[in-house]
């Protein structure tokens, strides 16, 4: 049945109806990065987001302690020898190591230090320490691991002899062995006065990052031979790239979820080893205070002063938990098929 002519005419005089568009549906269907994901993933675990958060309020408590000793607020070497009992052997007066509200978590023994300030300050050495060792040892493994991979014949198979025999040795002997000589050595290049723990703190470095990048090299080396391999990689090579430019340009922008995983898991084993290693005597030595050298200290007043061994083997044991938790944490939103 055909229409009237004067229904067709007005049917067809008709403008068309465009498509409306919904801001918020478009928005609704965008498309997220895989940065993006993965942080959302991270997010959403509650024990991982209290692991950051934890781990932020250490760092930036590290960052803020040597500018409160300068204006002299953290006072980490004020004495108050008037609260320690001479009778017990320069332990604090009072109840849990002379817990009152001008000293929050007590005295030091023997000195009379206030045991919040060497702790807060204390946490700069240590993660200063933990810090500068973990890189050294991330950046050495990294480039290795990349190079040992992506190059592989000959150079892979000295790259890996020389990963196995620095594997060999036991790190904490060779550490212990060589720390005379090697604290003679850099102190020969430092004045005395207030660098006498450099050369302790340096030796430390060294030797934790030297011993520390064999596991990160393996693990770079395994990603970067399924790497190499890729469509992006031969593109590159047509193109006539330099191997500096695969190694770095090419290779590196894709290993950084990986490398920066490794990052947080080392970083609380070189914290739990500058405690280690201070304890052995080692580390940087008294009165500059480090969450080592303090619960060194602390274990000779175990039983008259429990508290000055509680709270520092406390705060050493949440560092250390909280930086396992925020790799874990971290491996599993840049790598959601690892548990599968």
């Amino acid at each position: 049945m055909s229409l009237p002519e004067s229904q067709f005419e007005q049917l067809s005089t008709e403008p068309p109806v465009e498509p409306t568009h919904d801001p918020a549906e478009a928005k609704g269907i965008e498309g997220k990065s895989p940065t993006q994901l993965a942080i959302a993933r991270f997010r959403r675990d509650r024990l991982s987001m209290i692991a950051f958060w934890v781990v932020m309020f250490y760092v930036v408590a590290g960052i803020l302690a040597p500018i409160l000793v300068v204006f002299n607020v953290l006072k980490w070497n004020g004495q108050h020898l008037n609260l320690l009992s001479v009778e017990l052997g320069g332990v604090p007066k009072g109840a849990w190591g002379g817990t009152s509200w001008g000293h929050i978590l007590g005295l030091e023994p023997r000195t009379g230090s206030d045991l919040l300030a060497r702790m807060w300050y204390g946490i700069t050495f240590s993660l200063t320490i933990a810090l500068a060792a973990t890189i050294i040892a991330v950046v050495i493994g990294t480039i290795l691991g990349i190079v040992s991979g992506f190059t592989g014949g000959w150079v892979d198979w000295i790259i890996g002899r020389i990963v196995d025999l620095t594997l060999s040795f036991p790190q904490t002997l060779m550490l212990l062995a060589l720390s005379s000589t090697g604290v003679a050595l850099f102190a020969k290049i430092f004045h005395k006065g207030q660098l006498d723990n450099l050369p302790n703190a340096i030796y430390e470095v060294l030797v934790l990052g030297l011993f520390g990048w064999p596991s990160v090299a393996r693990l770079i080396r395994g990603q970067v031979l399924s790497l190499r391999e890729r469509e992006f990689v031969d593109a590159a090579r047509l193109l006539g790239a330099s191997r500096r430019r695969l190694y770095f340009k090419e290779m590196l922008p894709n290993l950084w979820a990986p490398v920066l995983v490794q990052f947080t898991l080392i970083m609380p084993a070189y914290v739990s080893a500058e405690a280690a290693l201070s304890f052995l005597g080692v580390g940087i030595k008294q009165p500059t205070p480090t969450l080592g050298n303090i619960l060194q200290d602390s274990v000779n007043f175990s039983g008259a002063d429990f508290a000055y061994f509680f709270y520092p083997a406390l705060l050493l044991a949440i560092i250390v938990i909280s930086f396992n938790l925020l790799g874990d944490g971290m491996s599993d939103a840049l790598d959601p098929k690892g548990d599968r």
